[in-house]
């Protein structure tokens, strides 16, 4: 596939098409072990205090998880880590889940015979990480020298398989002049969606904010290119955490807008909905919120951004030119690790 270029004067073909929404869905954490130590991660040190859940307890999980969804993300950590992850996956599928997504950071899926293997059991959909649009960026975040060239790997192996390829790319300080040409990449490899998701402000990097969060009006521009792109080439693009005021012509790429309700199985605990901690506990509005005419469907920013940076980015935008969110078609849904 040839490298593809941007649209002239960044124009948006309001005729991309966007994925069907799935219905309610659960996430189901394996626990917090990981290849993986990234400087972003939303996790922090859970794999060090939390220990793992065992087959049977994740058994009980997913049988309490059919009775709220049709549709199951399993999460972590890294659950490809995991010697039980194909009984667990034959097992959602013996209990009738549509849709089962593997969320991984893509590394141990570099081996054909994996990918194979959960194929078999009965995993449909992958949801692998790129952060990076070279080794050198990737590695970096990761902190996973080859981590870059496994995961790369892996897409190429699961498109080489036909399975949808759902990316999630965590927007940083250190990544976000690089967006377009990350967008590059992975048209070249062919994924059916990507999105690109502003960092979460908890666990790995709250710990070091300054040097991981960048400021939104620094990244607005890069990402509206890389959107673009995407959008020229007709592929399925959707951003995570950015308010509308920072995403001029491309609203209807949030992904907020269209998220199913999702039931999280977390290491102790149980989030009855995604969408209520989002909004009462995860985002914050500002004082000039109110006057902007997204607000009634914005989220706003992960609440510890403006604790660090203020609200004078966030401009109240006065007129909308796109239609509500809730009149436009959605997408499969990569899940962010919370």
């Amino acid at each position: 596939m040839s490298t593809p270029e941007r649209p002239a004067g960044g124009q948006v073909d309001s005729d991309t098409p966007l994925m069907e929404v799935v219905g309610d869905r659960v996430d189901l954490k394996l626990g917090f072990s990981c290849n993986n130590r990234c400087r972003f991660c939303v996790q922090g040190d859970k794999r060090l205090r939390l220990a793992d859940l065992d087959t049977a307890e994740l058994r009980i999980r997913l049988a309490d998880a059919r009775a709220h969804a049709d549709n199951i993300v399993f999460t972590g950590g890294e659950v490809t880590l995991r010697a039980d992850l194909l009984e667990l996956v034959a097992h959602a599928k013996e209990l009738g889940f549509g849709t089962i997504q593997i969320q991984t950071n893509g590394r141990m899926l570099a081996y054909r015979k994996n990918c194979e293997e959960l194929i078999a059991a009965g995993a449909n959909e992958f949801s692998p990480a790129l952060h990076g649009h070279t080794a050198e960026l990737h590695d970096y975040l990761t902190r996973a020298k080859g981590s870059f060239a496994q995961t790369s790997r892996g897409i190429r192996n699961l498109k080489n398989l036909g399975q949808p390829v759902i990316t999630n790319s965590v927007i940083t300080r250190s990544n976000y002049r690089h967006l377009p040409a990350l967008a590059r990449l992975l048209l070249r490899l062919d994924v059916d969606q990507y999105q690109l998701a502003f960092v979460h402000p908890l666990g790995s990097a709250l710990e070091s904010f300054h040097s991981v969060v960048p400021r939104l009006t620094l990244v607005a521009q890069y990402v509206a290119e890389a959107l673009d792109l995407g959008i020229h080439n007709r592929r399925v693009v959707m951003t995570e955490a950015i308010p509308p005021c920072f995403l001029p012509g491309r609203e209807r790429y949030i992904a907020e807008r269209i998220m199913p309700e999702t039931r999280v199985y977390d290491a102790k605990v149980v989030v009855e909905s995604y969408t209520q901690y989002r909004l009462t506990e995860g985002k914050a509005k500002g004082p000039r919120c109110p006057d902007c005419a997204w607000n009634d469907q914005c989220e706003g920013p992960w609440r510890e951004y403006p604790d660090h940076y203020g609200w004078d980015e966030f401009v109240p935008v006065k007129d909308k030119a796109n239609p509500p969110f809730g009149h436009l078609p959605g997408y499969r849904l990569p899940r962010r690790r919370r």
